[in-house]
């Protein structure tokens, strides 16, 4: 199917396929609505082309966390192992493309010929995609890269990261907590010294000072140590049959 725009002067501007829309300084920036198709038609495009990509993949365990990690750290380590158990019982691992925990479990995927998977995302003057990724695709929007992520994988991972790991993590929880994806899917939190903290605040402040979640919420995830570990967790996770959003 070609997606088309049209800007509202009657000449078709933007009657183009969204692959071909025009870049952000190339749209007049005082017409507010052709502005506004342009930014539609591009997020629905690169919504299309994230789900047809990974229509592919029928196995996917998705790996989270921190870019900053180097090879030979720990949690590098531990996510590569993972990696590697993921791609020898059949599963698909995919990251975000980038460095840090994202390259240790492509690598450890690519060591054990599974599909490496890297969504990555475009920025203005570098491609952060690392070498172990086999299949790829780049986005332009941060959030379409990131429903992509969190997109009926059958198992979410997540090692110890910033802020961004921290969203990613909520976000995954919430959806569960809300119904929006089923309650059974595995969510494994990597780093008993990382996440263990985090665990007692929600324990002690949210669910007993101030209630602001049920006690079953804090099942929703395990905490384990090890790569072996998590991949207990996940390895007979049944296939993905709701799809949210």
């Amino acid at each position: 199917m070609t997606n088309t725009a049209s800007g509202n002067d009657g000449k078709g501007k933007f009657n183009l396929p969204a692959s071909k829309l025009p870049q952000a300084e190339e749209v007049p920036q005082d017409d507010f609505r052709a502005s506004l198709h342009w930014r539609v038609f591009r997020i629905l495009s690169e919504l299309i082309s994230g789900w047809q990509f990974l229509a592919d993949f029928k196995m996917t365990v998705t790996i989270f966390g921190s870019a900053r990690f180097e090879e030979g750290s720990r949690w590098y380590e531990e996510a590569r192992k993972l990696g590697l158990l993921l791609a020898k019982g059949g599963f698909s691992v995919v990251t975000g493309g980038g460095p840090g925990i994202m390259q240790a479990a492509n690598q450890g995927s690519s060591e054990g010929s599974g599909d490496s998977i890297g969504l990555n995302i475009e920025l203005p003057l570098e491609q952060r995609i690392n070498p172990y990724v086999k299949r790829s695709i780049a986005f332009h929007y941060f959030f379409v890269r990131k429903l992509m992520l969190s997109y009926a994988a059958r198992a979410y991972v997540f090692f110890p990261g910033g802020l961004g790991t921290l969203d990613e993590t909520f976000e995954i929880l919430t959806l569960m907590q809300t119904k929006k994806i089923s309650n059974r899917i595995p969510v494994v939190l990597v780093g008993k010294d990382f996440w263990t903290p985090i665990h007692s605040w929600f324990h002690n402040e949210i669910l007993g000072e101030y209630k602001a979640v049920d006690k079953e919420d804090l099942d929703l995830y395990k905490i384990v140590d090890t790569a072996e570990e998590a991949f207990q967790l996940v390895k007979d996770a049944p296939p993905r049959e709701d799809f949210f959003y």
